[in-house]
C-alpha cells in the first residue's frame, strides 16, 4: 500500500524535473543572460539597448503590428463563421465544417512560396487584372517588404483555432437566455453584444492568445518574404553571435517579456470581465434551419473564406507542377511537369531531410505519449498536491513562443548547469565546427507538441470511469499493469489522435528546425524547404513539391484526429 501511495508523487517529481530541465531552465537562461553583465553581474544595459537601437525597436513594433493585424483579421473571419455553424443548419454545413480546418494543413511559411506567385508584380492576380483591362501595370500587393502579405497569410492559417474555440463556447450557451432577451424586444445585434459575446469571451480570449503569440513570434513567414525588420528574424540572424554578444539574449528576453505583457493586458481588458452562467444549459440549442437564399448565403460565406484560405495552397501546388520560369506574367503556368515531385523524393537534401524529420518526430511522439499519459493520469485520477502546477507546465509550451524555446536550447548548449564549459561537447551541440543537435531536436519537438497529447489523454480519462482500474487494484494488479491493460486500451483513440497531431506538427516544426539544425546533414523538412527556396533555378519548385507532400501528411492526420476527437478537438488549441 505504501508503494502505491507514494508512486504518484515519485512520477510527479520526475515529470517536474523534466519540465525544469528542458522547459523552465532554457527560458530562464535566456532571460538571465539578457540581464547579465560582462563580469557576470546584473545589468539593464543590454535590454535598454534593445529599445534605444532604431532597428530592434522597429522590429518590435513591426512584430506587434503583425500580431495585432493577424489576430484582428482572424477574429473578423472566425466569429461570423462560428455563429453560422453553431446556430444554423444550411445545405453543405457538414462538408464546410470539415473543410474549415484545411488552412491548418500547411505552415504559412510554405504558403508564402505560393503567395509570391499570386501577389507579385508579375504574379497571377496582376496578370488577371491586366488581361481584364482593369490595370495597366502590376500592383505591388506584397508592398513594404511583405507586412500586409504576412498578416494576410498568417490570419488565413490561424483563424481555425479561433473558430474551434468560438464554436465550442457557443455550443455551451443556454438558449433560454437569448430567447428571454428576444421576447423582451432585443435586436439580434444587441443580443449578441450584451449576452453572447460576454459569455463566449473566455473561449475567444483563449484562442486569440494562441493566435497573437504565434503571429508575434512567427519566424518562418517573415523569412520567406525576406522581411528583415521584425524581431524574430533579427533573433534568427543573431544566433551565431551568441558566444560573443549578449544582444541576442536581450532581444529574445524582450520578445518573451512583451508576449507575457500583452497576454496579461489582454487578460485584464478582455478576459477579466468574463461572465459565467449559473449552470450548464438544461436543453440543447436547436440550430435554426436556413433555406433558400439565406441558406445559400451561409454556404457561400464558408466557401468564400475557405477559397481565400486555400489560395496559397493551390498556388504551392501549381508552383510544384510548373516548369521552371513558366509561371511569369500569366494567370496559370504555361508549362507543366511532374518532375519536381520525383526530385522532392530523390534530391539528396530533400531525402535526407525527410528521413531526419521522420526520426525526430517518431521519437518525439513516443516521448509525448509516455509523458502525456503520466501527466493526464496524475491530473485526472489523483488528488495529490501540485497536480495543477503539473497541468499548467504541460500547457506552457503553447503559450511560450517556439522561437524563445529554440533560442533557449542553443543557450543551454553553451552553458550547461552544474558544470563549466561544455561537458556534452560532441554529443549535444548546435553552434560549432561539428554540431550534433539530434537529441536536442527530439526533445524540442517533444516538449513543443506535448500539450496536444496531454489534452487528448485528459479528455479520454475524463470520459472513462475509474471503477475498472480500482477493481483491478483491489484484485492485486499493480498500478502499472492496471494502466497498461485497462486505461490505455480505453483511451487509445484519444492517444492516437493526440499522437497524430503531435507527429504531423513536429514534422513541420519551423522555429526549432531553422535554429537548431545548422548542419545540412541534420536538416529537417522545414529547414530543407527554406534552403531550397533560397536556391536559384529549380529550388523553389522542389521546395513547393515538398510542401505538397507535407500538405498530404497534415491533411490525413488532421482528418484522422478530428474523427477520433470530435468536438474535443478545440480543447487542444487552448492555453
Amino acid at each position: 500500500m505504501r508503494r502505491r501511495s507514494f508512486s504518484p508523487y515519485l512520477m510527479m517529481a520526475g515529470l517536474l524535473a523534466i519540465f525544469a530541465a528542458f522547459l523552465l531552465y532554457p527560458i530562464w537562461l535566456t532571460i538571465a543572460s539578457g540581464f547579465e553583465s560582462e563580469d557576470g553581474g546584473f545589468t539593464l544595459y543590454h535590454v535598454l539597448d534593445v529599445f534605444k537601437d532604431d532597428a530592434t525597436r522597429r522590429g518590435l513594433l513591426n512584430a506587434f503590428g503583425i500580431a495585432v493585424g493577424t489576430t484582428a483579421l482572424s477574429l473578423v473571419i472566425a466569429i461570423p463563421l462560428a455563429i453560422l455553424a453553431a446556430k444554423f443548419d444550411f445545405p453543405g454545413k457538414g462538408a464546410m465544417s470539415a473543410l474549415i480546418l484545411v488552412p491548418l494543413i500547411l505552415p504559412p511559411f510554405v504558403g508564402a512560396i505560393g503567395l509570391h506567385h499570386l501577389l507579385g508584380r508579375s504574379g497571377a492576380i496582376n496578370s488577371l487584372l491586366i488581361d481584364m483591362g482593369l490595370v495597366e501595370h502590376g500592383i505591388d500587393f506584397v508592398g513594404q517588404g511583405g507586412f500586409f502579405a504576412i498578416v494576410f497569410i498568417e490570419a488565413l492559417h490561424l483563424y481555425p483555432i479561433l473558430y474551434l474555440n468560438a464554436t465550442a463556447a457557443l455550443a455551451n450557451l443556454d438558449p433560454a437566455l437569448e430567447e428571454a432577451a428576444e421576447n423582451l424586444g432585443a435586436s439580434p445585434w444587441r443580443r449578441f453584444k450584451d449576452i453572447v459575446l460576454p459569455l463566449i469571451r473566455p473561449g475567444l480570449f483563449a484562442g486569440a492568445t494562441i493566435v497573437f503569440i504565434w503571429s508575434f513570434t512567427e519566424l518562418g513567414t517573415p523569412l520567406m518574404f525576406n522581411y528583415q525588420d521584425v524581431t524574430p528574424v533579427q533573433i534568427f540572424n543573431g544566433i551565431k553571435e551568441m558566444e560573443a554578444s549578449k544582444q541576442p539574449y536581450a532581444l529574445t528576453a524582450v520578445l518573451l517579456g512583451c508576449a507575457v505583457l500583452f497576454y496579461v493586458l489582454g487578460k485584464l481588458v478582455f478576459g477579466g470581465r468574463a461572465y459565467v452562467m449559473y449552470s450548464k444549459a438544461s436543453i440543447q440549442s436547436k440550430p435554426k434551419r436556413l433555406g433558400g437564399f439565406l441558406g445559400l448565403g451561409a454556404l457561400l460565406s464558408f466557401v468564400f473564406v475557405i477559397g481565400l484560405a486555400v489560395l496559397p495552397h493551390i498556388s504551392v501546388i501549381f508552383t510544384s507542377l510548373a516548369v521552371e520560369g513558366s509561371w511569369y506574367e500569366s494567370v496559370l503556368p504555361k508549362e507543366w511537369t511532374m518532375r519536381h515531385f520525383d526530385q522532392a523524393l530523390s534530391h539528396p537534401l530533400s531525402v535526407g531531410s525527410i528521413q531526419n524529420s521522420l526520426i525526430y518526430s517518431f521519437f518525439a511522439v513516443l516521448l509525448d505519449i509516455i509523458l502525456g499519459l503520466l501527466i493526464a493520469y496524475i491530473v485526472v485520477r489523483t488528488r495529490i498536491k501540485g497536480r495543477g502546477l503539473l497541468d499548467s507546465l504541460s500547457m506552457l509550451p503553447l503559450a511560450v513562443p517556439g522561437l524563445v524555446m529554440a533560442f533557449g536550447y542553443v543557450a543551454m548548449t553553451l552553458r550547461w548547469p552544474f558544470a563549466k564549459g561544455d561537458p556534452l561537447e560532441g554529443f549535444i551541440s548546435v553552434i560549432g565546427a561539428d554540431p550534433n543537435p539530434v537529441l536536442l531536436l527530439v526533445i524540442a519537438y517533444g516538449i513543443r507538441r506535448l500539450p496536444y497529447v496531454v489534452r487528448a489523454a485528459v479528455a479520454g480519462l475524463e470520459q472513462t470511469s475509474g471503477e475498472l482500474e480500482e477493481a483491478a487494484l483491489n484484485l492485486g494488479a499493480s498500478r502499472v499493469r492496471a494502466v497498461r491493460t485497462i486505461i490505455v486500451p480505453l483511451i487509445m483513440a484519444n492517444l492516437i489522435a493526440g499522437g497524430l497531431l503531435a507527429f504531423s506538427f513536429a514534422m513541420l516544426e519551423v522555429s526549432d528546425s531553422l535554429i537548431l539544425a545548422q548542419r545540412e546533414s541534420d536538416y529537417p523538412i522545414t529547414k530543407a524547404i527554406y534552403t531550397l527556396f533560397e536556391r536559384l533555378g529549380d529550388g523553389q519548385y522542389i521546395a513547393s513539391a515538398m510542401g505538397v507532400w507535407a500538405m498530404v501528411l497534415l491533411a490525413v492526420t488532421l482528418i484522422g484526429a478530428s474523427i477520433l476527437m470530435g468536438k474535443k478537438m478545440g480543447a487542444i488549441f487552448r492555453v
